[in-house]
């Protein structure tokens, strides 16, 4: 997960693509999106509509291959500033689910 953080904030998208496996899906915006044709298609529209940065709060371990992080958004959003949870479920090492939400 901490590579996906720093990943996020060089807008690496094609490195953030690589965390994830095949089948992977995320949630974002009350959207799924399943594989990485659609994470990518995620990741060049809805995810860079706005620039940000994020602070992590804080890290819970759910089980053993799942985290919640929580983070602190600002950027030029509407708003500003939101507090965002970030649920990764792993497998294999990679990113096999993960949703975004407040």
């Amino acid at each position: 997960m901490d590579r996906y953080f720093s990943l996020e904030a060089e807008r690496d998208t094609e490195a953030i693509i690589g965390l994830f496996a095949d089948g992977a899906t995320v949630v974002d915006e009350g959207e799924t999106r399943h594989g990485k044709a659609e994470i990518r298609d995620w990741r060049t529209g809805t995810a860079s509509r706005f620039t940000y940065t994020i602070e992590i709060l804080g890290t819970e371990v759910v089980a053993e291959d799942r985290y919640l992080v929580t983070g602190r958004l600002d950027g030029d959003f509407p708003g500003g500033t939101a507090v965002v949870r970030f649920d990764f479920t792993l497998a294999n090492g990679l990113i096999s689910r993960l949703q975004i939400a407040p």
